[in-house]
């Protein structure tokens, strides 16, 4: 039984790597983001659009599983932050408007089952955001940070997805981050990169 789930395994990572194999090369353009236009506190309202994902990993059940599960904790942690700003009083008038949109660019996802059979085979996940942040009257693009995470193969493995379940937490915590740290002054942030 060991030897047949071992073979099944590899027949299974490949299967999963082959295809993924050309645009594994998933990685942040920089260490850090630059600032936005300007302090995003000079808006008064914040409307979070339903993140989307790129139509090149829309195919996938996989990415589309993980598109869910980013939606879930970007509403957690996003969302939480847009209700909380939303509910201060506006000091603009006409009030000023930052949409927020928040677009899986490349992603690679290991799904748990993909896990359970391949293991460390299956290789690791990765995950690149774009959030672009557009004021609502102007249609100027105030910013588009973009936020990158990874979980490894063997991480993975160890940990039955989790791993690759956090890394989609960790991004929606990125994009939070962002909004926070440019809300009182423009100073940018970090996308998350990481050399390997």
């Amino acid at each position: 039984m060991g030897v047949r789930r071992f073979v099944l395994g590899l027949l299974l990572a490949g299967a999963v790597a082959g295809p993924a194999l050309a645009k594994d090369e998933i990685q942040a353009s920089a260490e850090t983001n630059p600032p936005p236009a300007e302090a995003l506190g000079q808006f008064d309202r914040y409307e979070l659009r339903p993140a989307t994902l790129a139509s090149d990993y829309a195919g996938h059940k996989a990415n589309q599983e993980a598109l869910a599960s980013f939606q879930r904790n970007l509403d957690e942690r996003v969302g939480a932050w847009v209700g909380e700003r939303n509910a201060a009083p506006a000091t603009h008038s006409p009030v000023r408007t930052l949409v927020i949109e928040p677009r899986i660019e490349n992603i690679r996802f290991i799904s748990g089952g993909a896990r359970f059979w391949a293991g460390a085979f299956a290789g690791s996940s990765r995950i690149l955001v774009k959030m672009r942040l557009t004021d609502q009257d102007t249609g100027q693009v105030i910013a588009e940070p973009e936020f990158y995470q990874h979980a490894k193969g063997m991480a993975g493995a160890w940990t039955f997805g989790a791993a690759d379940n956090s890394m989609l937490v960790r991004s929606a915590s990125l994009a939070l981050d962002y909004l926070k740290d440019n809300h009182a002054a423009a100073q940018g942030g970090r996308t998350g990169w990481e050399k390997e």
